[in-house]
């Protein structure tokens, strides 16, 4: 049985639009092409939480349709960013020409080292809950009693406001 999953993709270095597009579309080839699937507008932000020259992000969400475990799912997104051009070993948070971070997993719950569901800070980060809330409001996340709305609404955030990039891609 298909699973309702998010999935948080961002990229500061080379081409960001075309490598978010890319990714998307290596996601998209993982999933059933008539399966319900959602994608929120992109978004620029400042990096939260990086060096402060590192240039802005390229931020959006996408949810799709999936049968699978998570860790199944967790080796086909750093696949993903593998095969981009992602590090097996990086710095945390450093630049990066694709970032692909699991968000929900249907109603699922794990709290492990490698891998967290819910993600631990989807409600903490503008340039995750804005995209988020703009395509699943109505969303409690498991665990929780209160909408992505209405998180979205009660952001306690020193993040700067987001600028739309493009709302169709």
């Amino acid at each position: 049985m298909a699973l309702r999953v998010g999935l948080a993709l961002g990229s500061n270095l080379g081409n960001r639009l075309n490598n978010i597009k890319v990714a998307r579309n290596m996601l998209r080839g993982i999933v059933d092409p008539e399966s319900l699937y959602l994608q929120a507008p992109i978004y620029q932000s400042q990096p939260v939480d990086c060096a402060s020259d590192d240039p802005d992000f390229y931020n959006t969400v996408i949810e799709i349709d999936y049968i699978g475990e998570p860790y199944d799912l967790l080796r086909m997104t750093q696949g993903v960013e593998f095969h981009m051009g992602r590090e097996a070993v990086h710095a945390y948070n450093a630049p990066r020409v694709i970032d692909v971070d699991i968000l929900y997993f249907g109603s699922g719950v794990i709290k492990e080292e490698i891998l967290t569901i819910p993600h631990p800070r989807i409600l903490e980060r503008r340039f995750v809950l804005q995209p988020l809330n703009d395509i699943r409001p109505h969303l409690i996340l498991p665990g929780d009693t209160v909408t992505i709305s209405e998180h979205y609404e009660h952001l306690d955030s020193d993040e700067p406001p987001l600028t739309l990039v493009q709302s169709v891609w």
